[in-house]
C-alpha cells in the first residue's frame, strides 16, 4: 500500500498528496460524526430506560 501511495506522489505530485488528505480529513468528519451520533443514541436509550421505570405499569 505505501509503494503505491508514494508512486502515485512521484508520478502526479500535489494532487495527489491533496486527495488523500482530503479523503483522511473526510474520513476524521465521519468518524467525529458517528461519535456523536453513538453518544446521543446512548443518551436516548438511558433516557427511555428512566422514563420507563417511572411510568405506572398497566396491568
Amino acid at each position: 500500500m505505501s509503494d503505491a501511495l508514494i508512486d502515485a506522489l512521484a508520478e502526479h505530485g500535489p494532487w495527489a498528496m491533496m486527495v488523500f488528505f482530503l479523503l483522511y480529513r473526510d474520513l476524521q468528519k465521519d468518524q467525529a460524526t458517528r461519535a456523536v451520533l453513538d453518544k446521543n443514541t446512548q443518551i436516548l436509550v438511558e433516557m427511555t430506560t428512566m422514563i420507563r421505570e417511572r411510568l405506572p405499569r398497566g396491568g
